[in-house]
């Protein structure tokens, strides 16, 4: 597995990957420390696409990444995932919405809880989950870093969800 640390407007990132593509794309959270196994690599270009990709998100000149991810969660969380992937840019979607997208209409709980456990944020864009009144609610970078990424998106947000940035 390669790794690498890259510099964002919602703070350092940790990536990871290997052959199979992306795996994780990590925010610094001081309430879950970021592993790094001991055979893990310091990446030496292998994440330089998804760096600038990124980049380019941030800058406003990218909508969709085009990267292999390898994701590892369990079968519902992948299909979560997936679906996550399916919202546009700048749109967002509730999480009864998600749970009828992929035909589980009343694990509407489950599904929150695989966007939580989302292993690959901002490119799997859980920030695009909001309550069903249009409210933000829980994100594992927090709501400052939601907001600000649906911000940078242009989507449209309640006046009870902007936060001062």
């Amino acid at each position: 597995m390669f790794y690498r640390y890259h510099e964002s407007p919602i703070g350092r990132l940790l990536l990871s990957g290997d052959a199979q593509g992306l795996q994780q794309l990590l925010m610094e959270i001081e309430s879950k420390p970021w592993r790094i196994d001991n055979d893990w690599q310091l990446a030496n270009g292998e994440l330089d696409q998804v760096c600038r990709q990124l980049d380019e998100y941030f800058a406003g000149r990218r909508q969709r990444f085009d990267l292999q991810l390898a994701p590892q969660g369990t079968e519902f969380q992948r299909a979560v995932w997936q679906a996550l992937q399916g919202i546009p840019f700048g749109q967002t979607r509730c999480y009864s919405a998600l749970a009828e997208q992929i035909a589980r209409p009343k694990a509407v709980r489950a599904v929150g809880a695989a966007n939580g456990a989302n292993p690959i944020a901002v490119i799997i864009p859980c920030h695009r989950v909001i309550g069903r009144d249009g409210s933000l609610t829980g994100y594992a970078g927090g709501l400052t870093r939601k907001a600000l990424l649906l911000q940078l998106e242009g989507a449209q947000l309640p006046k009870q969800a902007s936060l001062a940035l």
